[in-house]
């Protein structure tokens, strides 16, 4: 540690911090620009300055570290004169655009200039003129306004993996530009907005829509995947307006994915806002009265073995929990479902279905392992901790087939199932460098799970991992990567049908009466089903349906999701649902008075603290080995994902089809990075 006065008091700091660093420890805030706690240091701005003992010249505090002894001043008379210079040059050029700036409220540079400006200028020629630039459907850019922080430039860089940003000339003539003038090919390129520090970068779909002090913010959970980024959500009246992120160092940093920012528009389109009921192939509207009268007399129609429920990717689990009670209490079915395909799950300990390395934890390992999964566009905050993980400790990385550019190097294996059986035989060269590596990971994706070797796979490997002690207390590299929001949450509440035979009998029109509670990503050759559809979109649940109940949207309802690494997180309600829609579980909660009975919870908080306890009682540790011998040699081809055409928000979102339209058409040119 290393004793340093800063302000005339005294502390102690670690060996490597910057001044910059050591004085916000101290509690003196330091105005900056170009500096930012993720990204690497530049330099540029000189907003930074600070006075040090015997330095005849102010010092950028975000470019020096600490020495032993040092004394720091951030308050003189000598710093606010070095920082009133650097303010009234960054000023010259940039022009009074504040009125119209979309950044007003919410920009760096205003705010500082209110400490550090001056109320006239000595520079009497033309300001400088930088043509807008073109960066895809996402970004607006006015850069005239733009002060050469360099931020956007280093997280394209070093963060996103796609250096497509950069600076051209010099001097005054200095631009930052995208050097083909083409969008972004970049699932986190709209975060260089928050980190733009003026108003030179904003967003496109937002623009003019609302001021900052104008909109109503609740904390929430992202359900565009499995990650469970934290994000706030912000609303003008009750319409959801913009989507930011929420710092949250285990999970996602402060980064969000371009999806979970600007698919939010999918919450204003092609929305259920009343009863339907399908009469010679056509929706007509009813009344919740009828429509639960024509439910009511299926229901007592049909035998409990007829009876079917898939549940949906971006259920909450209150939702999930009430109709596990509607199924088992009320309907008295087995047959519930939260997959959309067979993929090969062991419930009895929760370690088998969860991300056990956690994503913060990819920092540190040294090895990872790919099977059947594309990280990048079935987890973009998870694939950016790799890229993460491969630029500080150089991780190795091996993926079992060619999966396109992931933002990091990565070694390329066979893409059969034979190739991981040597692994778990030991004959393998993989083999060794997963004993020899620290903490390596095993990543599995649902295609690899989809396989009839699945079981052996993880099975195998995961009796490999524990001989050879990567599986201990202290580290646990066998995970598992599932692409949708609610299917930690379905696994703790059990939702997966013991005889494993659901979703076949459904392909087969076994069933007469089949629930989707907001499952739009199954399909099958419909017969004579009756199916019962509740959710919030006309997608493809509500397409095939005979009954549409319209349900709530994530951000209209409270609720509670478990993220891929097992953490249990609420999600606030932020907006009502629209017309005559309500919230899932009230749905439910009606549906089981029709047979007679009574409701199956009085009210939201009895059905919160009815599923705590059932999670908090089904104690999942059960370790006994039941790997037995099943392999098939198989290809391992990981299925391409629709990554903007994912769910029914994404579909629904004008945005999103922009975004997609974009890519098709640089994958037909070839253009695609």
């Amino acid at each position: 540690m290393l004793k340093v006065k800063v302000n005339d008091i005294d502390i102690e700091v670690e060996e490597g911090l910057t001044i910059l660093q050591a004085c916000e420890i101290a509690g003196f805030e330091i105005p900056r620009f170009c500096y930012h706690e993720k990204l690497s240091i530049a330099g540029n701005c000189r907003m930074c300055l600070v006075e040090i003992e015997k330095s005849k010249k102010p010092v950028a505090s975000c470019a020096m570290q600490v020495t032993e002894g040092m004394n720091i001043k951030t308050n003189t008379s000598f710093v606010e004169k070095a920082r009133k210079g650097v303010m009234e040059f960054l000023l010259a050029n940039h022009p009074l655009d504040c009125p119209v700036c979309d950044q007003g409220g919410e920009c760096d540079l205003q705010d500082q200039s209110m400490f550090y400006g001056i109320d006239k200028s000595r520079y009497k020629e033309n300001k400088r003129f930088v043509p807008e630039k073109y960066m895809g459907p996402l970004i607006k850019t006015q850069m005239t306004r733009c002060i050469h922080c360099t931020r956007c430039v280093r997280f394209v860089r070093e963060v996103a993996g796609v250096p497509e940003i950069g600076a051209i000339g010099r001097g005054e003539d200095m631009q930052i530009t995208t050097y083909l003038e083409k969008a972004m090919e970049s699932e986190l390129s709209a975060n260089v907005i928050d980190l733009c520090p003026v108003g030179a970068l904003t967003s496109k779909p937002y623009v003019f829509e609302a001021r900052p002090w104008e909109l109503k913010k609740t904390e929430s959970i992202d359900v565009m995947d499995a990650v469970g980024s934290n994000i706030r959500v912000d609303t003008y009246g009750w319409e959801v307006k913009r989507i930011l992120p929420k710092i949250n160092e285990e999970i996602n940093e402060e980064w969000i994915s371009d999806k979970t920012r600007y698919s939010c528009d999918g919450l204003k389109y092609q929305r259920l806002d009343t009863p339907y009921v399908k009469k010679e192939n056509k929706f007509k509207k009813v009344s919740w009265l009828e429509a639960f009268e024509i439910l009511k007399n299926k229901m007592n129609l049909t035998n409990p073995e007829k009876i079917a429920g898939l549940t949906g990717d971006l259920t909450n689990m209150e939702t999930l929990f009430a109709s596990k009670e509607l199924f088992s209490k009320i309907l008295k079915s087995k047959d519930l479902e939260s997959r959309e395909k067979n993929i090969y799950i062991n419930l009895s300990n929760r370690k088998n279905y969860l991300f056990n390395s956690e994503i913060k934890g990819i920092e540190k390992s040294d090895l990872i392992l790919l099977i059947g999964t594309n990280p990048r566009h079935e987890a973009t905050m998870l694939n950016a901790r790799i890229r993460k993980s491969f630029l500080k400790n150089n991780t190795e990385i091996f993926s079992l087939e060619d999966l396109g550019d992931l933002t990091y190097p990565y070694k390329i294996l066979t893409n059969t199932t034979e190739e991981v059986k040597k692994i778990i035989e030991n004959n393998s060269e993989i083999s060794n460098k997963v004993k020899n590596a620290k903490y390596p990971m095993v990543i599995f994706g649902e295609t690899a799970l989809n396989l009839s070797s699945s079981k052996y796979m993880f099975e195998g490997l995961k009796k490999f991992l524990t001989k050879n002690n990567k599986i201990n207390e202290e580290w646990n590299a066998i995970n598992v990567l599932p692409l949708n929001a609610s299917a930690i949450g379905s696994y703790d509440l059990d939702i997966v049908c013991k005889t494993n035979d659901t979703l076949e009998k459904i392909k087969n029109n076994f069933f007469e009466l089949i629930f989707l509670f907001g499952q739009d990503n199954f399909s099958f050759n419909k017969k004579n089903e009756f199916i019962v559809y509740i959710g919030s979109h006309g997608d493809k649940g509500a397409e095939m349906a005979d009954l549409v109940l319209p349900g709530a949207a994530f951000t209209e309802q409270d609720g509670s999701f478990t993220n891929l690494e097992g953490k249990l997180q609420r999600a606030f309600k932020a907006s009502y649902p629209p017309g005559e829609a309500k919230e899932d579980w009230v749905i439910i909660n009606e549906i089981s008075k029709l047979t007679g009975k009574e409701s199956l919870f009085k009210d939201k908080n009895e059905l919160s603290n009815a599923m705590n306890s059932y999670i908090s009682s089904n104690k999942k540790n059960d370790n006994s080995n039941l790997f037995k011998e099943d392999f098939i040699k198989e290809k391992i081809s990981t299925l391409p994902i629709d990554y903007y055409h994912s769910n029914v928000i994404a579909r629904s979102s004008k945005t999103m089809n922009e975004c997609r339209s974009i890519r098709t058409r640089l994958k037909k040119t070839g253009t695609e990075g």
